[in-house]
């Protein structure tokens, strides 16, 4: 049976609403949460930047949901404040929390003042963080230098039970990658043939853990607004890498999807006012082999959409509650 989650995305929506917003998904019979973790928007039109460390304690106080969280270690984030900060989550909550690693996106990392790597740099640079996250959370002192440096650092408040670090890919390089070190694997909708290659490179090259899936969706009970919904929202986030890895600002995401049509975007969003059609797609995830997929309806307001799925939508699916979340690798 699988487990089916609320992303919140912290771009879109204002903190103090995602929190009423999970809290409802909750109500309604969503069984897991996980969210985004920008400074900025993806475009001018989205307009927030809610710190997701600071909301997860508050969200994970006032729901019993178990939550993950996307990462990018070794630039804005040093590694060593990431993994005090999965500590103390993962102490407070037993079982609960996950964190997505990934190389990051320029729009994020460029204010630090430092260069922006290039890809294999990055890459390099989030195994060593792996590596350092992954030894403090084992109680070590780790000192460290190469692209990252360490001196010292040792986190005290340590949980009984280790957080899963799971792998974010979207490509199959990526997903190949990530199968020396995570616990899991986590993507986005993408042609199913992409998503089974991914799955193949990922368990191929020894992956172990759960295989998890985000699913932009945009749903109206008026197709128009569905649409227009979606291209409003989400037109800045049909581009594929290196070119969403690279663009440093919402102006320039919002300059390069000027002449994106609506067409362009149900390309990427899963776009219906058919709850049926919303179950069948989902389903087809599902037979992929992804044992927990997290909705993302990339309107801003959440309500309407939490209520219609948790009617309609989750009851056909045979929902349940994921197990406790694990590491999985020594």
């Amino acid at each position: 049976m699988p487990v089916i989650g609320f992303h919140n995305s912290h771009e879109q929506v204002h903190p103090a609403e995602l929190l009423k917003a999970v809290q409802h998904a909750e109500e309604v019979g969503f069984t897991a949460a996980m969210c985004s973790d920008h400074l900025t928007p993806w475009n001018p039109r989205q307009g927030e930047s809610g710190f997701a460390w600071s909301w997860l304690g508050a969200a994970m106080a006032t729901t019993s949901l178990p939550f993950g969280a996307v990462n990018a270690p070794g630039q804005r984030y040093h590694p060593v404040i990431v993994a005090q900060a999965i500590a103390t989550l993962g102490a407070m909550f037993p079982g609960r929390f996950w964190v997505a690693l990934g190389s990051g996106e320029a729009m994020n990392e460029h204010v630090t003042g430092d260069k922006w790597p290039r890809k294999e740099l990055r890459d390099a640079r989030l195994i060593e963080c792996v590596g350092i996250i992954r030894a403090l959370l084992a109680g070590e002192e780790v000192s460290h230098e190469g692209l990252v440096t360490v001196d010292r650092a040792k986190v005290y408040t340590l949980p009984d039970v280790r957080p899963a670090l799971i792998a974010p890919a979207v490509s199959v390089a990526t997903a190949r990658n990530g199968a020396a070190w995570a616990d899991g694997l986590v993507t986005i909708n993408q042609p199913h043939d992409k998503l089974r290659e991914m799955i193949a490179a990922y368990r191929d090259a020894g992956g172990q853990g759960k295989l998890a899936l985000q699913v932009h969706v945009s749903w109206d009970p008026d197709p128009d607004r569905a649409l227009g919904m979606a291209h409003d929202q989400w037109r800045s986030n049909v581009f594929p890498p290196p070119l969403c890895w690279d663009l440093d600002s919402p102006e320039a995401f919002e300059q390069a999807s000027a002449h994106v049509s609506p067409e362009d975007v149900a390309g990427a969003v899963r776009v219906s006012a058919d709850l049926g059609q919303h179950t069948a797609w989902l389903q087809e995830y599902l037979e992929l082999g992804f044992e927990e997929i997290y909705l993302h309806h990339v309107g801003v307001e959440q309500r309407a959409f939490l209520d219609a799925f948790g009617e309609t939508v989750l009851p056909q699916l045979g929902v349940t509650a994921p197990g406790p979340v694990v590491a999985v690798r020594a």
